[in-house]
């Protein structure tokens, strides 16, 4: 596997590592620390180990004082090793930056643990950046998606057709969170016809033939395991009545194709528009994450039904941001950025399109997708007309 640089920023203290499997956490992490101390809690040994003598890991640090740095993959495998870290953070003279790795914060916060209680930063390892590999096609990520465990393939869409199979078996048949496995598969298959779109459990239920408050916990077992998340409506100083339902985003675009299930009443351009979209909300994501400066990201919906897809909101900028699948803009794509403008004239509109001319059209910079993905980078702002 080519190893690409990531942009996100390495921190001198403890931290977690938090990110779905695939995104190359481990890899990352060996790269970057090749002298540090690894326990790989997915080891069957090592697991067995750890699980049965948690005070184990005091041993291996205190008995190899060279390797500053310690690394514990997968920690929600043994929660209780969280209590021997933070011993050995509190503990006098042992001097070492703990980086604990993990696929999901569920089992971490079902087993009481408090994080190390604010002694260890938070951060999260996203799918590539457009900006993270020289190579990038936007063609080929709207269809594959942007894993590194999937750009690494030779066979890519055999991967994300065992990736789904690979969390239902893993994560959610082993540790219970489920318990009729063949429900959750169907509700992954009925829950990507929501990918960015206003989230109604109450349909999905339906769909799925199940009772609503098993999809609410179906949901929040997808959020745990980072493969989606929730985007809240914008309603900062709002002028008029808003939308109340967040959207829903799969956190990856080859992830959603593997799940969306294809037939005679299914368009191509429908499910090519929900990738382009939800490429562009993985990326707002990632920068948000690895940039300095504090931003949240939304979605605009008014109670009438204008919408704009996103919007970035922080202390170094205000963005409103429209996505449309298609070569040409028409006037009737800036209307829900001209009305967000009435409302919040301070925000810099932009609409990413998959033409190829960047243009101005009454104040709204149109650029190319293909464009802003591959210049948004972490050090610099959003978007630049320069």
């Amino acid at each position: 596997m080519e190893l690409h640089s990531r942009f996100l920023p390495i921190p001198t203290q403890s931290f977690f590592l938090f990110g779905p499997r695939g995104t190359g956490k481990s890899t990352w992490l060996q790269h970057c620390f090749p002298n540090a101390l690894f326990v790989d809690l997915l080891r069957p040994e090592v697991y067995r180990e750890m699980q049965a003598r948690p005070e184990r890991l005091t041993e291996l640090v205190l008995g190899n004082p060279a390797q500053h740095t310690v690394v514990v993959d997968e920690v929600q495998r043994v929660p209780e090793l969280l209590n021997v870290v933070h011993d050995l953070i509190e503990r006098p003279g042992v001097q070492r930056r703990f980086v604990l790795t993990g696929s999901s914060a569920r089992k971490l916060r079902r087993g009481g643990v408090d994080l190390l209680a604010g002694r260890a930063l938070i951060r999260t390892l996203h799918p590539f950046m457009a900006a993270e590999l020289p190579g990038f096609q936007l063609d080929q990520a709207l269809q594959h998606g942007l894993l590194p465990l999937v750009c690494a393939s030779s066979a890519p869409e055999e991967v994300l057709r065992a990736y789904a199979a690979l969390y239902l078996q893993q994560e959610v048949q082993l540790e219970g969170w489920a318990r009729n496995v063949g429900n959750f598969a169907r509700f992954l298959e009925v829950v990507s016809f929501s990918h960015t779109s206003v989230l109604n459990i109450s349909n999905v239920a339906r769909e799925c033939q199940v009772e609503r408050k098993t999809v609410a916990g179906y949901l929040e077992v997808l959020e745990d395991l980072l493969l989606a998340f929730r985007l809240p409506v914008f309603t900062r100083r709002a002028a008029r009545a808003t939308s109340t339902h967040p959207k829903l985003y799969l956190f990856d675009a080859g992830v959603y194709q593997s799940l969306r299930p294809r037939g005679p009443l299914d368009r191509a351009e429908e499910i090519g528009g929900c990738a382009f979209e939800g490429l562009v909300a993985q990326h707002l994501r990632a920068w948000i994450a690895y940039t300095p400066q504090s931003y949240q990201l939304y979605f605009w919906r008014t109670a009438s039904g204008v919408e704009v897809d996103f919007i970035v909101y922080g202390e170094g900028g205000f963005w409103a941001i429209e996505v449309k699948h298609t070569s040409r803009v028409r006037p009737e794509d800036l209307r829900g950025l001209k009305r967000f403008c009435q409302d919040y004239p301070e925000c810099e509109p932009l609409l990413l399109y998959r033409g190829t001319e960047r243009v101005d059209i009454d104040g709204i910079w149109c650029l190319p997708g293909e464009d802003f993905l591959q210049q948004l980078h972490p050090a610099r702002a959003l978007i630049s007309r320069s």
